[in-house]
């Protein structure tokens, strides 16, 4: 039976998804990989993500979700959003500002200007990608989402873009308005159940180890409706 490899909130842990994705013997062309936004910020090698999940959905059909902090690099990057760049500055930005401008000296809004005009100059089409993922995945078994969905919104779909985004409570604690089982990450599993591993709910799977803070790096790999079995690797630079 065709696998669906899931994993969430890379945050420019390059090293880490690699290892993930070879412990986890993933296929190109065989193996469904989803992955579920937050590919930015806090780690140290961003732009090398971004580009390596570029090829993926390009050329291996992979999907990708699109994350807050995705969402926050595309405001900053395009300026689209004052209010956005004071969180990219005090949420992990300076670390892939780095990453872009290759410069890791000087104060954060010389840094942030110098990736500015590298991606202007070499990176727009990671800007342009980042800008246009979508906020969510369904196939015949689960609902794959970056944050979450509002169970105040029996049609989901029309939840408001920053609930597929942000939204941690209601989700976490109230029941689900949908028959699928949730896939989703933003909420760091050790703030779930006291440990990084990945949390089965009742209809909500939470994937997101925390790699950046420290953690892990988490994979599901789901078979049909209920074959599940899950993967992690530990941080490293």
């Amino acid at each position: 039976m065709k696998r669906t490899l899931v994993i969430s909130d890379i945050h420019g842990c390059f090293s880490p998804f690699n290892d993930l994705l070879e412990l986890m013997k993933y296929r190109p062309g065989q193996d469904q990989l989803i992955l579920l936004g937050d590919f930015v910020d806090r780690g140290p090698r961003s732009r090398e993500v971004v580009e390596q999940v570029i090829g993926l959905v390009r050329d291996d059909g992979a999907i990708a979700i699109q994350g807050n902090h995705d969402e926050r690099l595309v405001d900053v990057m395009l300026e689209r959003n004052e209010q956005a760049l004071i969180k990219f500055s005090r949420h992990g930005g300076r670390e892939t500002a780095v990453s872009y401008s290759g410069i890791s000296q000087g104060a954060i809004e010389y840094v942030i200007d110098r990736a500015k005009a590298a991606v202007q100059e070499n990176y727009l089409h990671h800007v342009t990608f980042l800008g246009e993922l979508p906020y969510y995945h369904e196939d015949e078994h689960f609902i794959y989402v970056h944050a979450g969905l509002n169970p105040k919104y029996p049609n989901w779909r029309e939840q408001p873009a920053r609930d597929f985004l942000y939204i941690k409570e209601p989700f976490l604690s109230k029941p689900t308005a949908v028959s699928k089982t949730v896939i989703f990450g933003h909420t760091k599993t050790i703030n779930i159940h006291g440990k990084p591993d990945i949390w089965f709910g009742d209809g909500k799977i939470g994937i997101d180890g925390g790699c950046a803070s420290g953690h892990q790096l988490n994979g599901l790999e789901l078979t049909g409706a209920t074959g599940f079995k899950t993967y992690s690797v530990p941080w490293r630079p």
